[in-house]
């Protein structure tokens, strides 16, 4: 398991690597201001996709990151 502030550096790492700094800091904001729940985000976020699809996206995203 990492540490807290290992997280935390990976993350923002990501999330300026994908957004422009004033987007990356509005996400930030929007993140802190609403009640946000990832774990009833993550529920319906693959519902529309079978397993099949599920596995041959995620091989893909490998192969594309590698």
């Amino acid at each position: 398991m990492h540490a807290d502030a290992l997280i935390r550096h990976d993350g923002f790492k990501a999330l300026f690597s994908s957004l422009d700094p004033v987007e990356a800091e509005r996400f930030i904001s929007l993140i802190q201001r609403d009640k946000y729940d990832y774990t009833e985000w993550r529920k319906g976020l693959w519902e529309d996709l079978s397993v099949q699809e599920l596995s041959d996206a995620a091989s893909k995203a490998w192969r594309e990151r590698a």
